[in-house]
């Protein structure tokens, strides 16, 4: 496995690990919304990595083949909805958390990173692999 996609793989387990941890502690608690910050960074800075890193590299590739090219057609509106579902849930309540709609938003955001995490890894980690043999 190469060393990007096995760090890009601990990343997710920690990452889902962590927002694991803020829906069993409850967003609406004070050691719910800590955990939570504590994870802004490191996913922002996972979904830069693999921006910068991974998505241009499969692009590259994608240009002498079409199946890849279809794959990542597929995945660049899912992609780009995910990173806009990151950073609205972060900017919105980047004041504080709080608010009726505060359960429902962190429910969105985990729902789509976790579908993001699952195909990433199902598909397009395994093309990068595929590509770097």
């Amino acid at each position: 496995m190469s060393i990007l996609i096995e760090e890009l793989k601990k990343e997710h387990t920690e990452i889902v690990a962590a927002l694991n941890d803020v829906k069993k502690l409850g967003i609406l608690s004070k050691e719910g919304q800590d955990k939570l910050m504590s994870v802004q960074t490191s996913l922002l800075a996972h979904l830069e990595m693999e921006d910068d890193q991974l998505y241009p590299r499969l692009r590259k590739e994608a240009e002498n083949n079409k199946d890849l090219k279809n794959t990542l057609d597929l995945f660049e509106m899912d992609m780009e909805n995910v990173s806009t579902i990151v950073h609205e849930f972060f900017d919105k309540y980047s004041e504080g958390f709080s608010g009726e709609e505060l359960q429902e938003d962190f429910e969105k955001l985990l729902a789509a990173l976790s579908k993001r995490i699952s195909n990433e890894e199902a598909s397009l980690y395994e093309e990068y692999e595929y590509m770097n043999e």
